[in-house]
């Protein structure tokens, strides 16, 4: 069994995308089997900034030329059983060639309103072609349920392979580094990037309302890239610290010292920093929306998505050690379910399945 994996993703985002991509490949070369073989392919360019026109050139050149044309000659030259499309189904393989892709989400065509109008275009046309692969990888059940509702994918052709985590507490990690910054003494974590869907401004809406109450609530450290192009949303909180992106050392660092990372996103396929937070001993406090309650589960705090909700429960967590141990406890047991080695070993049976079809 030969697979081609598509990892453009890496060299086009430095979200989750990225992480599944590389943690699939962690995860297929811990437990590669005998009658396994796999190789990457991609048009190896990093195209991680703004500036135009250089991003629209190198997005036009991956679109319509490097996976048009050159990317299935390069399958053609290789000759793998199974073409693996990471992110929706971008490449049209050679003829008989056998396909899986990983469906992520679908918030594409639930919030269309956080995506520019040819991220938008883009990415509904990758999503509507997926339904052509032979088997769909699901992130989440919940996503599996969004692929059936919204593009009409059978359910027999949908295999849920929760993604993993990069923190799992049977591997290995990485020493912690701490940040270049003086942390207050208490504070909680906010991880992802700084775009709508992620409803920061929940938070500073829970920060105002705890402070007009003459509850000062512990300083904010958040941690991710903002969107250029985002609307500008005022000047931030005094008590909020921005770090901007960084590496996984200082997040191992910040999620052991948080109180909690509070994760207000309105919508998630998955819900990465949730699962790492927890398998390093961090509470998590977010609403029951879309994946989270199947990743969270009985260990998470849900709460409503009112700054009220968000601010009493952060309230609790300052003043009530019992109930913080007992999230912990939850959350690393939790974590447990969560590895890029279980995530390997059940990508393999979907390839399996595919090529026996």
């Amino acid at each position: 069994m030969h697979v081609a994996i598509d990892t453009n993703g890496l060299y086009t985002t430095q979200a989750g995308v990225a992480r599944y991509i590389r943690g699939l490949i962690k995860g297929l070369t811990q437990i590669r089997p005998s009658d396994l073989s796999f190789f990457e392919f991609a048009w190896p360019v990093e195209n991680f900034d703004y500036r135009q026109p250089q991003r629209s050139l190198k997005t036009i050149y991956r679109e319509l030329f490097w996976m048009k044309l050159a990317a299935p000659r390069l399958l053609v030259r290789n000759s793998p059983d199974l073409l693996h499309s990471t992110v929706g189904y971008q490449v049209v393989p050679p003829r008989g060639m056998k396909v899986v892709a990983t469906l992520h989400d679908l918030a594409v065509f639930r919030h269309p309103e956080r995506f520019r109008f040819w991220q938008r275009r883009a990415g509904r046309t990758s999503l509507s072609a997926i339904t052509k692969a032979d088997r769909i990888i699901c992130i989440s059940r919940f996503t599996a349920d969004e692929g059936i509702n919204l593009l009409g994918i059978p359910s027999a052709r949908i295999d849920v392979v929760h993604n993993g985590c990069e923190f799992h507490p049977s591997e290995a990690l990485p020493a912690e580094e701490k940040p270049d910054f003086e942390l207050p003494k208490e504070f909680f974590l906010f991880v992802g990037s700084l775009e709508p869907g992620k409803n920061l401004s929940l938070l500073r809406d829970a920060y105002q309302l705890a402070n007009d109450q003459g509850k000062s609530l512990p300083h904010l450290v958040i941690v991710g890239a903002r969107w250029e192009g985002v609307t500008h949303e005022g000047l931030p909180p005094r008590d909020w610290h921005y770090l901007g992106r960084q590496p996984d050392s200082v997040l191992i660092y910040l999620y052991r010292r948080a109180l909690a990372l509070v994760f207000p996103s309105k919508y998630e396929g998955f819900g990465l920093p949730v699962v790492e937070a927890m398998s390093l001993g961090c509470p998590v406090i977010c609403s029951p929306v879309a994946s989270l309650p199947e990743v969270g589960e009985g260990a998470a705090m849900f709460v409503e998505s009112t700054p009220k909700a968000y601010a009493d429960a952060m309230n609790e967590l300052c003043v009530n050690a019992g109930l913080r141990q007992v999230m912990v406890e939850c959350g690393c047991k939790q974590a447990q379910k969560f590895s890029w080695r279980r995530c390997g070993e059940e990508t393999i049976h979907v390839y399996r399945a595919a090529l026996q079809e």
